[in-house]
């Protein structure tokens, strides 16, 4: 049976997901675990898993497209599977109930699935509304409720915390989206339970909920004995991959307080306050614990602080501008996502004498009609340095290493939507004015946004250089497919020890970030020091 897969929640505050790239095509066969997707939220890029088996039928995004979360992302079933009622929006009443961020379960699962729960609900008494245990991170599989914070026969009011849950990764407090009374508990303190599990009955006074909890433990959501009441921790901000219809996880705000070291308010509190540019430390709580509930932001008064505090009340509001990210900065948080969680960085960091350089760079302007920058003598260092360290000149495959002979560096280049690498190729055959030129006009035409990709594709190794902003040491992200990427700091005059006395002196300090599962530690640091022998004795590149 065909299983329709929506674009998942995979942030608390993601409404839309774009498609970065498909791990899949359609007509591959998926298994669970497989990775479909990798999907950009408003926070990061990240994997997408399948939740369950079978071939690829559909897609519904293309790679750069943009969709609403909960909206069709792809289909997976049986292959040449006909599909076309689901593609025409002919789906059953269980597909159209199915949980947002969810993958469908399949029928035979014995976990009371969302499925499960929206053919319940039709059910229901009227205004019964049932709470599932809810999905409060990406891994999770069952919860255990740590405390109750309601009882049955408490009037519950949108926003109030119900209980605190513990997940596989944190105890966090779970949140109600609807009003009413507690009619019915269905996992005690203590009591563990799958994801979709009964965990609570809400609904009008007086109804009773016996035959609605008994149903659905008949359908398989009874939960486990309780067992000894376990410590809870500090609330975590988690993820979150799936959420239950009728009930709503939420994460923990959390914010100092001068009075108990801790301030308690709900997210929809916290969201209206941003809104209203409200302070929460200015606000009464009238939730449990205090906790500041939406109420209590809706009836907040100016004077209320005042009052409460007893002393100066700053004022102001706050305020901030949105700016649409570019492609640009899109695909540049792509890359560097992929290789920070790809690569295993490791930085080796050296500080270099850089007084025969200062001389050398004066003499060699002095020419007529020349000039040359530092950055242009590291480029040429570097290059001279790759050709003898081919290990650092190389590229990860997973089956080989790709030891390139050519050296081609690539220069970081800021520009307003972030930064690009144009690249100096065969850098090594080139003389220091033929690098500054070629230099010179890539970072020009990058920051007019007119380099080709051809210009900006192909590098072997990458140099940074913040010493213009008098950055003194910093560590960069690998420029995959390279396997290391030099930092280069400010030039700072300091004292320094030659011939065992203390005298003015400059140095300059770089950081190499290197790919583990090429660059070993040993040959990182035989590289450096050829690069010191070019760099502090800089006549030698010209021999």
């Amino acid at each position: 049976m065909a299983v329709v897969v929506n674009m998942p929640r995979l942030s608390d505050t993601m409404e839309e997901g774009t498609v970065a790239s498909w791990l899949k095509q359609v007509g591959d066969k998926i298994e669970e675990g497989d990775i479909l997707a990798e999907i950009e939220t408003d926070k990061a890029t990240m994997e997408f898993e399948s939740f369950n088996e079978g071939t690829l039928l559909h897609i519904g995004v293309q790679e750069g497209e943009t969709t609403e979360v909960d909206k069709l992302l792809a289909i997976i079933g049986e292959e040449g599977e006909d599909i076309s009622g689901l593609l025409n929006g002919n789906t059953s009443e269980e597909k159209e109930d199915v949980t947002p961020s969810a993958v469908e379960e399949s029928q035979d699962d014995v976990t009371p699935s969302v499925v499960d729960e929206a053919s319940k609900e039709a059910e229901l008494p009227e205004g019964v509304i049932v709470v599932t245990m809810p999905r409060l991170s990406d891994t999770m599989e069952e919860g255990t409720v740590a405390t109750w914070l309601k009882k049955e026969g408490d009037v519950v009011e949108e926003g109030d915390i119900l209980a605190e849950i513990e997940t596989d990764k944190a105890t966090m407090e779970f949140e109600s989206f609807n009003e009413g009374t507690l009619l019915h508990i269905g996992i005690q303190e203590g009591g563990s339970a799958k994801v979709d599990a009964l965990l609570a009955i809400i609904g009008p006074a007086g109804t009773d909920v016996t035959a609605v909890a008994k149903n659905f433990k008949i359908s398989g959501g009874d939960s486990k004995p309780a067992e000894a009441p376990k410590k809870v921790e500090a609330p975590k901000e988690t993820k979150k991959k799936t959420t239950p219809v009728t009930s709503s996880a939420v994460e923990t705000s959390q914010t100092t307080s001068s009075s108990n070291g801790r301030l308690y308010v709900s997210p929809l509190a916290k969201k209206m306050a941003e809104e209203k540019g409200i302070n929460l430390n200015q606000v009464n709580g009238s939730g449990e614990n205090g906790r500041i509930v939406k109420r209590d932001i809706e009836n907040y008064t100016p004077s209320q602080a005042t009052a409460s505090v007893g002393k100066f009340v700053p004022t102001g509001q706050e305020d901030f501008d949105e700016v649409q990210n570019s492609n640009m900065r899109k695909a540049i948080a792509k890359n560097l996502v992929k290789s920070k969680f790809t690569a295993p960085h490791y930085y080796l960091n050296v500080e270099f004498d850089m007084e025969n350089a200062m001389a050398f760079r004066a003499q060699y302007n002095s020419i007529p009609d020349i000039k040359i920058s530092y950055n242009d003598m590291i480029v040429k260092a570097c290059a001279l340095a790759l050709k003898q360290h081919p290990q650092v000149n190389s590229r990860w495959f997973d089956d080989r290493m790709q030891l390139n002979n050519h050296v081609h560096i690539g220069v970081a280049v800021a520009v307003p939507d972030g930064l690009v690498v144009p690249v100096v190729r065969f850098a090594n055959e080139q003389s220091l004015p033929q690098i500054g030129a070629a230099v010179k006009d890539y970072a020009g035409r990058a920051r007019d946004k007119k380099l080709t990709l051809d210009e900006m594709e192909g590098s072997t190794f990458t140099i940074s250089n913040l010493g213009m902003f008098g950055i003194e040491s910093f560590t960069s992200i690998i420029n995959q497919p390279n396997s290391a990427i030099l930092s280069v700091g400010a030039i700072v005059a300091k004292p320094v020890v030659k011939n065992g006395e203390v005298v003015a002196g400059h140095t300059m300090k770089l950081t190499m970030a290197c790919d583990h599962r090429t660059v070993d530690g040993a040959t990182g640091s035989q590289f450096l020091q050829t690069l010191k022998g070019y760099i502090e004795n800089p006549v030698t590149m010209l021999v």
